[in-house]
């Protein structure tokens, strides 16, 4: 929030001024999601659930200084006389700075980048705004006025603050007296939200999307009359679904825990419930969302897995629970064998923690590829929106690392297009006689992946190659050097022998054309050396190339030119060999090298250098020396 504020002394209040991407947004939000009004209340009873859960831990942790009420509790209240629906909850409550900090959940990391997305049509923004994740702010859907009133537990009575807003661009602060720690939040709905002043309507909506919540979600009972009394009901099963026998709960159950857990709007894809017993005993609820959250790609994000011990809540980012390269999953983890006073310190070396990760990473690495076997098309819309961090699984899990393996799909010469639906299986069982590797190729995006020149002499041969264009590829293949047995190769990097693929005539054809070569270049390579200089290690005759003059060839594990580049930019020191250039002696500007003299054999030697250098996705040294030279050699052809 910004600073700008008006002091209101009389009142003991000041005015706030919203950030300008939270009143963007939140505009967009109350508009768009006109059709999905009801999910104000599913997302404010779930903050109440939170903060009931909050509570008990931290009265678990500290009972002198937290007092934990006989139960805990969230209702649910009408007033029709005043048009308000008021949600309270006796959980921990706020204090004046979480206030401040928790109500703008929705102003914190990938707001930007949200409104980036917005594209101005309604339908496609609402599943955006969905997926970004609607919290506290779905109340201006129904309401023209929000208050809020609530006080941290194991703070006094006057330590209350009060926050009102219109959603106008503005909010107020101002401080209050609370007998009760916890939240009270009341709307004053609107004059088209009348639905919502119906009881049964709320009890209707609390059934659909809240029946699964572990606490009690209490109305008022009604006379005869239909007029509320001051009796209160529960009106949810407030049961921790994860307790449940799997046979009991709906799919529809698991996906309204789904949206209540991980704040969602959208369903998810798939899901795994398993109960382990034996040496421990312990719960997992794991789902894997529908589409890929705005942080996925921020380290700092929080992780989406919950942690309960003997169904009392711990934490709501127990990283240590699943490793990094599965932090786009969501779910719950209940143990029934750790200590109640579980810390972070606890969790980062712990025998209990170490196996219910691994049997969790097993679990939903199973679900993955019970998908990828049995429904490839929905697999296909998970690998779109996760398969870039599945990708860093086996550098971090070496455990796992061909399971991982088996999972990655990737783009291919054996289609025409740059989907990556193509697994090391696939490539396998198709593979050559006598071909005794996976070949790969590493580079900046799809089009110069599939373009390189070192694909030429495998096109000619129809020998299939992978294409790695994500940024994430270079580390994958430093990790990862086979699967099932198979070496992968990089066929941009070390020797090429494709002698027991190509057979054994081809072969001896290809040694005959070799020795040609070599001898129609003669000393030529030793003078592009020469001209060249310490720019490259030593120049070749090519295997590669059939319609290419040169092209770069990196040491077997050197980082690839685009990366070095990138890490460059960013300030990080690399370590690396000068590249060998390979030259096409068939090819006519090879030829014409063969006759040059002088300058124009250094200039014709640096272009053929320059030119493979950019295919790799490196920098050039001298961008205007290049264009000179190329400027001079195009005006004498001209």
């Amino acid at each position: 929030m910004t600073e700008t504020r008006t002091e209101q002394a009389a009142a003991g209040a000041e005015t706030r001024q919203f950030e300008t991407e939270v009143s963007q947004l939140l505009q967009l939000m109350i508009h768009s999601l006109y059709s999905n009004r009801e999910i104000f209340l599913r997302e404010l009873i779930s903050n109440g659930a939170d903060a009931c859960d909050k509570l008990r831990f931290e009265a678990t942790a500290n009972p002198d200084e937290i007092p934990q009420p006989a139960e805990l509790h969230i209702d649910v209240d009408v007033d029709k006389d005043a048009r308000t629906v008021t949600v309270r909850d006796n959980g921990i409550g706020m204090s004046r700075d979480e206030v401040i900090q928790q109500i703008g959940t929705i102003a914190h990391s990938g707001t930007r980048a949200f409104l980036e997305k917005l594209t101005g049509d309604q339908q496609k923004d609402a599943q955006l705004i969905g997926q970004f994740g609607v919290g506290f702010y779905s109340s201006f859907i129904v309401a023209d006025h929000v208050r809020v009133e609530t006080r941290r537990a194991g703070t006094g009575v006057e330590a209350g603050t009060r926050w009102e807003s219109k959603g106008d661009g503005e909010y107020t602060l101002a401080e209050c007296e609370r007998a009760e720690p916890g939240t009270e939040i009341t709307l004053t709905l609107k004059e088209d939200a009348d639905e919502f002043l119906e009881p049964m309507r709320l009890r209707h909506v609390i059934g659909r999307y809240s029946d699964h919540v572990a606490f009690p979600i209490r109305m008022r009972q009604q006379d005869d009359e239909g007029n509320p009394t001051d009796e209160w009901e529960t009106v949810n099963r407030a049961s921790a679904l994860w307790t449940r026998p799997k046979s009991e709960i709906s799919d529809e159950e698991y996906r309204e825990f789904y949206k209540h857990i991980a704040h969602d709007f959208e369903d998810p894809v798939a899901w795994t419930h398993n109960h382990v017993e034996g040496r421990q005993e312990y719960t997992t609820l794991f789902y894997i969302p529908g589409r890929a959250p705005f942080d996925l790609w921020d380290r700092d994000a929080r992780h989406g897995v919950k942690l309960y011990v003997k169904r009392v809540f711990i934490m709501d980012d127990a990283e240590k629970l699943l490793p990094n390269y599965l932090r786009f999953v969501r779910g719950v983890v209940d143990s029934s064998d750790l200590p109640l006073n579980v810390s972070r310190e606890i969790l980062q070396d712990n025998r209990l923690v170490d196996s219910i990760r691994s049997g969790s990473v097993k679990k939903i690495l199973g679900l993955l590829e019970n998908i990828a076997k049995n429904e490839p098309e929905k697999y296909a819309g998970i690998w779109d929106n996760f398969g870039r961090v599945l990708k860093e699984g086996p550098g971090e899990d070496f455990a796992n690392q061909q399971q991982i393996a088996g999972l990655l799909r990737f783009a291919s010469t054996y289609n025409d297009d740059d989907t990556q639906n193509v697994s090391f299986a696939d490539y396998k069982a198709r593979m050559k006689e006598g071909q005794d590797a996976i070949y790969v190729i590493s580079a900046d995006n799809a089009a110069a992946a599939r373009n390189s020149p070192h694909l030429e002499v495998f096109r000619k041969h129809g020998i299939e190659v992978l294409l790695l264009s994500d940024r994430v590829d270079e580390w994958l293949l430093s990790n990862l050097r086979e699967f099932d047995g198979t070496p992968i190769k990089n066929v941009a990097k070390g020797d090429l022998d494709l002698d027991n693929i190509i057979g054994e005539q081809d072969s001896d054809d290809t040694d005959d054309a070799e020795d040609r070569k070599d001898d129609e270049l003669g000393d030529l390579p030793e003078r592009i050396q020469g001209a060249l200089g310490d720019r490259v290690d030593s120049v070749r005759p090519s295997k590669r190339l059939v319609d290419s003059p040169a092209c770069i060839v990196l040491g077997e594990h050197e980082m690839a030119l685009y990366l070095q580049e990138l890490l460059k930019q960013a300030g990080q020191e690399t370590f690396s060999s000068k590249p060998v250039l390979e030259v096409n002696a068939q090819h006519p500007l090879v030829e014409r090298l063969k006759t040059a003299e002088g300058d124009d054999f250094n200039d014709l030697a640096s272009l053929l250098f320059e030119q493979s250098l950019l295919a790799e996705g490196g920098q050039l040294e001298d961008p205007s020396g290049f264009v000179q030279r190329l400027n001079r050699f195009l005006l004498q052809a001209a």
